[in-house]
């Protein structure tokens, strides 16, 4: 399926208005987070029909609209939340955390008029989320406390260790492993821009010690205050940026005693922020959202 689709004018998306459109028409907002990128729709106003193979085709870069996941904004489930926050990769299934979409939902939120809150309380797959817009337009997103035993992500090891090692095609990959509401393997790496991202990556990803597949991240630590990771993501592959896989390497490196409590992530599409104060606290993240411009779809 080649679905027909068009461009709004972008220069002004605070002026948007969501209509019904006779013949299937869709609207959505196409926006990104680092250059992780997303199709934003609007499930609160409207019902909306998508299935794996609509996401699929929306999700192509040459003959569709493009992205990374796409992201379905709804009415929460709990009258103490504000919204429900739903994440679907390019393969259309459907996964627990986005974090770099999570600051995209937020600003979607407030361009289109559904709420003009500064702190969202937003419900995941993973559990609830609060989402702070702040005044210099960034937004910082609290993701909860991670997880760190095995069985939480899942993962198939024994006790919890600040290190395991994976046999992956007969190579012993030494990695942390930490849950973000979405898994994550973090290997560190000595130049990040040497990693194998693209050849053990998928390896990890469909590792059969990972059951639901895992996310895989490749840390290089430049200092207590700085690091640099590339993300292979689950059902995806490599990202410009991975905000869940930010938070988990800052926890992986904080454990081996590698970093602080407050570290910048550099990815390949720009910088996140990150704070952990150790266990049994929230993970923050503050990073950027941008809108790139509105559309339709028929479908």
């Amino acid at each position: 399926m080649i679905p027909n689709f068009k461009r709004d004018q972008a220069s002004d998306t605070s002026k948007f208005q969501v209509t019904t459109v006779p013949g299937r028409k869709l609207h959505f907002t196409k926006m990104h987070g680092l250059g992780n990128d997303f199709m934003v729709i609007d499930g609160v106003r409207h019902v909306i029909e998508i299935n794996n193979e609509l996401i699929h085709s929306w999700a192509n870069r040459h003959t569709g609209i493009g992205f990374d996941q796409l992201l379905l904004v709804e009415s929460p489930d709990s009258q103490n939340m504000d919204f429900r926050y739903r994440i679907f990769n390019a393969d259309g299934g459907e996964v627990e955390q986005c974090g770099n979409g999570a600051r995209c939902f937020a600003r979607f939120i407030r361009e289109q008029g559904l709420s003009d809150k500064d702190v969202l309380d937003v419900e995941t797959r993973s559990g609830p989320i609060q989402l702070r817009i702040r005044s210099d337009d960034q937004v910082t997103v609290d993701m909860g406390i991670p997880g760190l035993e095995p069985g939480d992500l899942p993962f198939i090891a024994g006790d919890r260790q600040p290190f395991y090692e994976l046999d992956v095609a007969g190579e012993a990959v030494t990695l942390g492993a930490v849950s973000m509401g979405n898994p994550h393997a973090v290997v560190r790496v000595k130049d990040i821009n040497q990693a194998p991202v693209d050849t053990v990556g998928p390896l990890i990803e469909s590792h059969a010690r990972f059951p639901e597949r895992v996310n895989a991240g490749f840390l290089q630590i430049v200092d207590r205050h700085h690091g640099r990771l590339r993300v292979f993501e689950r059902g995806v592959g490599e990202t410009l940026a991975c905000g869940t896989g930010a938070c988990a390497a800052m926890v992986a490196g904080r454990l081996w005693g590698e970093f602080d409590d407050k570290v910048e992530i550099n990815l390949p599409g720009g910088v996140l922020v990150i704070e952990w104060h150790g266990e049994g606290q929230a993970v923050l993240m503050t990073g950027p959202a941008t809108t790139v411009y509105t559309g339709e779809v028929s479908y």
